[in-house]
Formats: C-alpha cells, structure tokens, sequence
C-alpha cells in the first residue's frame, strides 16, 4: 500500500484522523458546562432550604397577631351593636365592619400558620411597632384602640340610640389606631401579601371613620 502523497489542506485534518476541534471552541464548551453545574448547585441547595418566612419577632408576624385581636375585637362589638338597634344605617356598618374584618382575621390566622408560628408569641403586645413613637409605652399600656372589659360591658347592657352612640364613640379610637397599625405594616412588612392587606386596611377604614363620625354627630354625639 502506497503512502498518501497528497498535500493536507489547509483547516482541516489530514485524512483517518478525528474532527478538528478548535481550542475557543472546547474551553467555551467547558465553560457552559461549568456554569451550568454551578447553577444547579445553587437551585439545588435553594430547593434544599425551602421558602423563607418571617420570623417570630419580624413586623409581619406582629402585625398578624396584634391586628388580628384587634379585628376580633371589631367584629365583637359589632355583633353587639346589631343585636340592639333597629337603625338600618348603623345595622348594616355594622354588618360590613363585622364580615370584613373577620375575613382579614382568617387571613392573618392563616399566614400564621404557613411560616410555622404560633398564634400567639412571648413577643410583648405591639414590639413590631416598638420604635414607633405613637407606641413608644404600649408594650407596656397594652394593644391602642381597644376597648375596655368595662366598656365592652356597658355596650352589651345598652339598647337603641344609647348602643348606637356607643358602639360609634368606641369604634372611632378602634379604626384610628387600626390604621396606624396598619400604615406601619404596609411601610415595613417583609411579605407582599402583608403589605397589600395592611393598604387594603388602612383604605377602608379610613373611610369608615368619616362614616363613623358622621352617624355619631347624627345621633348627638358621644354618651356621657
């Protein structure tokens, strides 16, 4: 057998050898290899870790807790206030207080326990809002807004106007301190789900103190 005398031409491989590879080619093949075993590493140990949560001191788990006793509160004395007025526009105020904030109330319970914490904390009543200076002592004076066990009880003793102007003198201090609960919440909460409750909040109460105010002025202002 005869030796190939034919000249190589040029850029490609003399004849029985393998395909010509050219070196750019083979480190960025190694190189996409090498990022690609990277990112799967950083998926993986992603995946590893699961979703991050708030944690049981952070605004978000505060607010759920401070803000859902607050709202069970609401819900308490509007259910009072139905059971003792035939007045249809505070009847149905009532009725709308009482169905919203139970509803956000399931909310907060609910978010609770997806991150893994407990509905209630050793954390003091209001610490998320420590650093506010409207709550500066509430730790120590207690959640604001809320209305006394005394006051709780002269609403359920109280019929006709005498409930209606009440429930309306109690529930304006309520909705003025949910707000600012609430407006804290929505400018630092971690979680977007807490933030769009918090503004969802502060939006309708807002507008529910004007009407507040104005059924209470209509009925001859707070009962002495």
């Amino acid at each position: 057998m005869g030796i190939d005398a034919r000249p190589a031409v040029a850029g490609l491989a003399p004849v029985g050898a393998g395909p010509a590879r050219h070196p750019a080619l083979v480190a960025g093949v190694v190189l996409l290899v090498a990022l690609a075993a990277i990112v799967g590493l950083i998926a993986g140990s992603r995946l590893a870790a699961g979703p991050r949560y708030p944690t049981d001191a952070s605004v978000d788990a505060g607010f759920a807790r401070d803000m859902g006793t607050h709202h069970a509160q609401a819900v308490q004395m509007s259910a009072l206030v139905r059971d003792r007025t035939d007045d249809p526009a505070v009847r149905q105020l009532a009725l709308d207080i009482e169905l919203t904030q139970q509803h956000q109330h399931g909310q907060m319970y609910a978010w609770l326990e997806q991150w893994g914490l407990r509905q209630s904390s050793s954390q003091p009543v209001m610490a998320w809002m420590a650093d506010h200076t409207d709550h500066a002592t509430t730790a120590q004076a207690g959640m604001p807004g809320m209305a006394t066990p005394a006051e709780l009880a002269r609403l359920a003793d109280a019929e006709g106007r005498d409930a209606e102007r009440l429930f309306l003198q109690l529930m304006i201090p309520h909705h003025e301190a949910g707000v600012d609960m609430a407006e804290y919440a929505a400018n630092r909460a971690e979680e977007d789900v807490v933030r769009r409750l918090a503004v969802t909040v502060v939006n309708a109460q807002t507008a529910e103190l004007t009407v507040l105010r104005d059924l209470l002025q209509e009925r001859g202002g707070p009962l002495e």
